[in-house]
């Protein structure tokens, strides 16, 4: 098991920036592989980001190239989503997951890929 803790959702108007954080409990943070994931009402969920387990391999969804930067620090059990010029479109609730990899640089971008999951926290961007 590895629990996941998402914070730092909120309000924001479009233009606006958030930072969200996830924190995993446990020793073996390293060997996890990192995602980000969000779902809007109706929708399904959606990928956004993945770290690899030493962060050099980052990977977007193509919706948030260039507005959004995933990171870790690996010393903090904690993955990071920093959110720039926001969107209403960009409105969901977005998860952390972590998966187990023999490799440190991979990374994976679909929701069937990934064993564990945070309970969500929610972004709103008002127009």
């Amino acid at each position: 098991q590895v629990p996941l803790v998402e914070s730092g959702g909120g309000l924001v108007q479009a233009g606006g920036s958030l930072r969200l954080s996830c924190a995993a409990s446990g020793r073996t943070f390293s060997g996890y592989v990192m995602g980000w994931f969000r779902q809007a009402p109706g929708k399904e969920r959606e990928f956004v980001a993945s770290v690899s387990r030493n962060g050099a391999t980052i990977y977007y969804a193509d919706s948030v190239k260039g507005r959004f930067t995933a990171s870790r620090d690996n010393t903090k059990n904690t993955v990071y989503l920093q959110m720039n010029s926001l969107k209403p479109e960009d409105t969901a609730v977005y998860y952390c997951a972590a998966r187990a990899s023999t490799s440190s640089t991979y990374i994976y971008v679909t929701v069937e890929d990934y064993l564990y999951w945070g309970q969500g926290t929610q972004v709103t961007v008002s127009s």
